[in-house]
């Protein structure tokens, strides 16, 4: 009795095609993350800030209201002020503060003009800050 296979067949041949199924599987992976963090990485936003809702506020005890119109003037409690003396007049105002033995330096009230560039409102903050007064408000308009 001889043992082995009855049937002779030749060797399967090997397989020449490229099994695209796990890379499709993995490009589909990449497009959905893909499509999904695409509107994340936007940053291009419009903006209104000088008109906003809010509810009224209490009114500081101390306040040193600054202003700038929309041709750049600065304006410290409604007169005109070039930058060096607002610097100056604002370490006055939190020099003076200090010595009368008020617990609380006064707030910075900032009016903006929507034209104002963001740079020069940025400059008056940044100078209010170096005098020591570092509680800024905005003002803004109500919206109707």
């Amino acid at each position: 009795m001889a043992f082995g296979r009855f049937e002779r067949v030749a060797e399967q041949k090997p397989m020449s095609e490229i099994n695209v199924t796990p890379l499709v599987d993995v490009m589909m992976v990449l497009l959905v993350i893909f499509i999904i963090t695409t509107p994340l990485m936007m940053s291009a936003l419009k903006l209104d800030l000088p008109k906003a809702q809010s509810a009224p506020t209490g009114v500081a005890q101390r306040v040193v209201s600054i202003a700038i119109n929309a041709q750049g003037d600065i304006y410290l409690d409604k007169e005109i002020i070039s930058l060096d003396a607002l610097a100056n007049a604002l370490r006055t105002r939190a020099n003076q503060a200090t010595q009368d033995g008020v617990e609380e330096l006064p707030e910075v009230q900032l009016q903006a003009d929507v034209k104002v560039p963001y740079g020069q409102v940025v400059a008056v903050m940044g100078l209010a800050q170096q005098a020591g007064l570092s509680r800024i408000g905005f003002v803004t308009e109500r919206k109707p």
